[in-house]
């Protein structure tokens, strides 16, 4: 499994930060790595949904799952990724501290492209936290 870690601190109070990152439909607003999504199905507080990803435009299935103001999990099911990708929210005096961690795997043949793509990923992950914490300052 491939480790990728990158957090911000944002200056805005969590419920500001929650209700955009929890926005998970507008994520390719921010991830530009995601180029598309469709939602298959919702039930409480699980999504279950088939994203596209800028890496030849491949599907992955993900089940998502939101803890309020505390985390969003997204868990690969299907595609060229197996894994994680975890949002932790925590609440500090200086705002809120946003980490992204992904616990990753590629299969098949793409392993073979797993260093390259964990650069993409870690820097595409720094420029959505980035935009996140725009987003949320204003």
């Amino acid at each position: 499994m491939t480790l990728i870690q990158a957090s911000i601190t944002i200056d805005a109070s969590i419920d500001k930060v929650w209700d955009i990152v929890s926005d998970i439909d507008n994520e390719t607003k921010y991830w530009k790595g995601i180029k598309q999504i469709r939602n298959i199905s919702k039930v409480g507080n699980k999504i279950t949904r088939e994203i596209v990803i800028a890496f030849r435009d491949s599907k992955c299935m993900q089940e998502v799952t939101l803890f309020p103001k505390e985390k969003i999990e997204a868990v690969f099911t299907k595609g060229i990724i197996h894994g994680t990708k975890t949002l932790n929210l925590n609440s500090t005096d200086k705002g809120v501290n946003l980490d992204a961690v992904w616990d990753i795997k590629l299969s098949g043949m793409m392993s073979m492209f797993t260093g390259m793509i964990k650069r993409h990923i870690k820097n595409g992950t720094e420029q959505a936290l980035q935009s996140l914490k725009q987003e949320a300052e204003r």
